[in-house]
């Protein structure tokens, strides 16, 4: 009898239950669910031990196909779930996108084309017509950090 049938007889479905408990603190320390079906077929495996003798062989045979199978079941799962959002509708690095068309007003006056608001409690440059603090404007574009504006009542017409 060689070491691994030694191994496997000795410690009989607990090796299974270990390995998959294991398996799923690996999954739990580095997450992905990829580890999370090996562990539970190791559990499946050391659960049908109980039941059955079997071979060592087909014991590692049925815990591969388990594990294979469940792997590529779940990546089909989550793809067909997971539907990426359209580019032109996510606004991750591209906030000010998210704020065309919104109407605020001026804390500081836009001099020479360039001036500065205060939007919640961020404060953004912007860029537009020559306006006095205290008028409102709508934005009408956003390049990167720049938000370009427009006096209110003549962005809310066009």
């Amino acid at each position: 009898m060689g070491l691994v049938e030694t191994v496997i007889d000795f410690l009989g479905p607990w090796n299974w239950w270990v390995l998959g408990l294991v398996l799923l603190a690996v999954e739990i320390l580095i997450p992905g669910t990829f580890f999370l079906w090996f562990g539970v077929s190791a559990i499946v495996v050391g659960t049908i031990s109980l039941f059955i003798t079997w071979g060592w062989q087909a014991q590692v045979i049925v815990f591969m196909v388990l594990a294979v199978v469940a792997l590529v079941a779940s990546r089909m799962l989550l793809r067909r779930t997971r539907e990426p959002e359209p580019a032109e509708t996510t606004f991750l690095n591209r906030r000010g996108a998210r704020l065309i068309g919104r109407t605020f007003t001026l804390t500081e006056p836009i001099v020479e084309g360039s001036g500065r608001l205060k939007i919640d409690d961020s404060v953004w440059r912007v860029s537009g017509p020559d306006l006095a603090a205290g008028t409102r404007v709508t934005i009408v574009d956003a390049d990167g950090a720049l938000l370009r504006v427009g006096p209110a009542e003549v962005a809310e017409t066009a």
